[in-house]
């Protein structure tokens, strides 16, 4: 239970801190949250693909803003078009 909270915190930290990076606003929080758990995944993909691998809070928040705002500017493009 512990660790689905610790992923729901940093879900919503990663996501807020992207979504000021993109677009300069927040989603509230449920968007946050959505937005830096999908963030999350997708940027430990990316690190792990990088060989960067950690078990720490400040690698979990870099991976999940790096996720998120790769996850937003995909996003972006596509409604552009």
């Amino acid at each position: 239970m512990d660790n689905f909270l610790y992923f729901i915190l940093i879900g919503a930290i990663a996501g807020w801190v992207s979504a000021k990076l993109i677009k300069g606003e927040s989603f509230g929080l449920i968007g946050n949250i959505i937005v830096g758990v999908v963030g999350a995944v997708l940027g430990g993909w990316i690190f792990e693909q990088l060989g960067i691998v950690e078990e720490n809070v400040l690698y979990a928040l870099a991976a999940a803003v790096v996720g998120s705002v790769a996850f937003l500017l995909v996003i972006g493009m596509l409604k552009r078009k």
